[in-house]
C-alpha cells in the first residue's frame, strides 16, 4: 500500500508549484512519456525535465534517509540515533562549502557541488571510522563519541571558510544547502542515488535475521552465530556509503532518518523484516509531500526542507515518544 501511495503521490505532486497544473494534464504527459509519445505540449518541459525529476529524487532521498536512521539506530542501540550521529554529513558539510565558497572542485563542472559533499562525506566516514579504531575495539560508544567530537569540529571547519571569505551570497548558499532541496536533481543524478538505495535496502533485508540479534545485545547476537564485529563494520560502512551519496545530491534533511523508523515500529513491530520495507516507503512518501510543501508555502521562492520536516518532525516525534505501544529492540 505504501509502495502504491508513493507512486501515485510522485506523479500527483507534480502538479503544484509556483504554477499549478492541472491532474489531467500530469497524467497525460506522464502517460504519453512513458509511452515514447511525449509531445510538444506546453506542460511536458515543466513536468519532465523540473517537477518530476526532483518528485523522484525526493522519494529516493526520504527512502534512503529512512533505512539509514533505521540501521544508524540498530548500529547504536539507541532509538534516538540519526543518520548524521557518525558526523557524514557535517564532513560533507566542509565539501560543499569549499566548493560554495572557495570554488574547490571545480574540475567537476556541473557535479562540483555533489563530488565536493560526496569526497566530504567519505573523508569523514573514513576519519571517524581510524578514530574509533584507534581507540582499540570498534564499538557502537566509540563510534558515537567519535562521530559526535568530530562532527562538532567538520561544523567549525565549514563555518571557518565562509566567515573567512566573507561572501554574503556564498554563505546563504551554505545555509540553503545544509538545510536540504532537491531543487537540483536531475535525469542523470537520480539513477545513482536510487542504485545505492536500492542495494543497501536489498543487502539489508538478506542479514535481517542478524540485525534482530545484533539489536538485541551482542551476546545474544553472538551466541546466534552472529560475526558481530563484521556486521558493525558492515553497517558503518553501508552507513558512510549511503549518506555521503544521499546528502551530496540533496543536502542536510533532518528528522526524516528520525521519526519515520520510530513510527514504522509503532505500525508493524521492531523486526527489521517488517520494519524496514515499511520504513523505506513511509520515508519516501513523506519527503515527496514535504518537498511539495516547500514549493508551495512560500511560492514562488522555495523553502529548505529541512524546516519544513523539523517543523513537521519535531510534534510528531513527542506524539510517537508518548505511545505506550512503541518497542525499540528488546527495550520497551
Amino acid at each position: 500500500m505504501l509502495a502504491a501511495m508513493t507512486v501515485v503521490s510522485v506523479v500527483v505532486s507534480v502538479a503544484f508549484g509556483a504554477e499549478n497544473i492541472p491532474i489531467d494534464e500530469v497524467w497525460r504527459s506522464v502517460y504519453a512519456g512513458l509511452t515514447g509519445q511525449r509531445g510538444d505540449a506546453a506542460y511536458d518541459i515543466i513536468i519532465w525535465d523540473l517537477r518530476l525529476p526532483r518528485s523522484v529524487m525526493a522519494a529516493v532521498v526520504g527512502a534512503g534517509l529512512a533505512l539509514a536512521g533505521a540501521l544508524m539506530q540498530t548500529l547504536v542501540r539507541n532509538p534516538l540515533a540519526d543518520p548524521y550521529l557518525l558526523g557524514v554529513s557535517s564532513g560533507a558539510a566542509v565539501g560543499a562549502t569549499a566548493v560554495l565558497t572557495v570554488g574547490a572542485f571545480s574540475a567537476f563542472g556541473v557535479w562540483a557541488l555533489s563530488g565536493g559533499a560526496l569526497i566530504g562525506a567519505l573523508a569523514a566516514t573514513a576519519i571517524v571510522y581510524s578514530v574509533a579504531r584507534a581507540q582499540g575495539e570498534l564499538t557502537a560508544l566509540r563510534l558515537v563519541l567519535s562521530g559526535v567530537v568530530l562532527s562538532s569540529a567538520f561544523m567549525a571547519l565549514s563555518s571557518m571558510m565562509v566567515f573567512t571569505v566573507g561572501d554574503p551570497h556564498a554563505a546563504e548558499g551554505v545555509m540553503f544547502w545544509m538545510l536540504g532541496s532537491v531543487s537540483g536533481a536531475t535525469w542523470a543524478k537520480v539513477p545513482i542515488a536510487a542504485a545505492v538505495v536500492a542495494v543497501a535496502t536489498i543487502g539489508m533485508l538478506m542479514i535481517r535475521s542478524w540485525l534482530d540479534a545484533y539489536a538485541a545485545g551482542n551476546d545474544t547476537a553472538a551466541s546466534l552465530g552472529v560475526p558481530v564485529t563484521a556486521l558493525r563494520n558492515g553497517l558503518f560502512a553501508v552507513q558512510g556509503i549511503l549518506i555521503g551519496v544521499l546528502v551530496a545530491v540533496s543536502g542536510g534533511i533532518g528528522f526524516v532518518g528520525l521519526i519515520v523508523p520510530h513510527a514504522a515500529r509503532l505500525v508493524v513491530g521492531a523486526t527489521h523484516r517488517a520494519m524496514l520495507p515499511v520504513a523505506v516507503f513511509g520515508g519516501a512518501l513523506f519527503l515527496v509531500w514535504v518537498d511539495v510543501i516547500s514549493r508551495v508555502v512560500a511560492a514562488p521562492r522555495e523553502m529548505p526542507l529541512g524546516i519544513v520536516t523539523g517543523l513537521i518532525g519535531a510534534p510528531v516525534f513527542l506524539f510517537l515518544m508518548n505511545r505506550r505501544s512503541y518497542s525499540f529492540g528488546n527495550q520497551s
